[in-house]
């Protein structure tokens, strides 16, 4: 049995420990947390996640950019990447879409649910090893 390895990414303390808890009510999720896309480039590289939930709006290096970033990394490119965002309409996920996320997930979110929402985008492989 495997775990399913989650990257959070999102500037704000507060929505870190919400996800960290939230993603915790499923004992095969094994969470880290990065402050910084920066940061998420290095841990998603080193770690190699099944996954990593990508905010959009942080200082520095934005979700999309460093979406971008993942994508020029042979060690990172292959990661699926789903976007948590308050930015919800329906361009702005065409757009997330198009840049190559795999999902995108509303803030705000339940916080119950989000465990299940997250892994309806896991590949297929990381959820049979997992379940």
């Amino acid at each position: 049995m495997t775990d399913i390895r989650i990257l959070f990414v999102d500037d704000e303390p507060d929505m870190r420990e919400v996800v960290d808890v939230s993603l915790g009510l499923d004992r095969k999720f094994t969470m880290r947390a990065c402050a910084s896309g920066a940061d998420a480039l290095v841990t998603a590289a080193e770690w190699s996640p099944s996954l990593i939930l990508l905010d959009v709006m942080m200082p520095v290096m934005d979700g999309p950019t460093t979406l971008a970033n993942l994508r020029k990394n042979w060690r990172t490119a292959h990661i699926p990447v789903v976007f948590l965002t308050a930015r919800t309409q329906a361009g702005e996920i065409e757009q997330y879409i198009s840049l190559g996320a795999r999902g995108v997930l509303s803030k705000p979110f339940d916080p119950m649910t989000l465990a299940a929402s997250v892994r309806s985008y896991l590949p297929a492989s990381a959820s049979q090893h997992a379940s």
